[in-house]
């Protein structure tokens, strides 16, 4: 397997993994959105895509988002997508993942690495703790849905 960051040659296998996050997360099928989604991303430079191959296969994939913080002033990294293909599954995929996320935050010079899962994601809670991520204790996480 390899791992690597995400170009507009990869576009058609990223946007089927990311196509399948997305029905994860109980959203409709829809490769033409995924399609457009990704490929503005990565054309814009709006966010940083890392794939793992399997031969020649698209196994998983990770989206970060930049961000900053103002009390540190420094730069900071959203991992806001992380999704491995179910045959893919316990092969050690979603951990390269997050390896290769910390070495590009790190040589970034970013102060931090965050990420949000769903309260039921036990498999995935389970993987970032066992990767030094922690539950926040100190802030709540609040939302303005402006889309109906």
């Amino acid at each position: 397997m390899k791992i690597f960051q995400a170009t507009i040659e990869d576009l058609e296998g990223v946007s089927n993994l990311f196509n399948l996050y997305r029905m994860f997360y109980q959203q409709e099928s829809s490769l033409e959105g995924a399609k457009t989604y990704i490929k503005e991303r990565i054309e814009s430079r709006e966010s940083v895509i890392f794939v793992v191959k399997d031969k020649q296969n698209y196994v998983g994939f990770t989206q970060l988002y930049p961000t900053f913080s103002s009390i540190s002033m420094k730069r900071a990294w959203i991992l806001n997508d992380l999704y491995v293909d179910a045959n893919a599954r316990k092969k050690g995929v979603g951990e390269m993942l997050l390896h290769k996320a910390k070495e590009y935050a790190i040589e970034t010079g970013a102060k931090s690495l965050s990420l949000s899962t769903a309260p039921d994601n036990y498999s995935a809670q389970r993987l970032y703790e066992k990767n030094g991520y922690e539950r926040d204790s100190q802030f709540y996480h609040y939302e303005l849905n402006l889309a109906e």
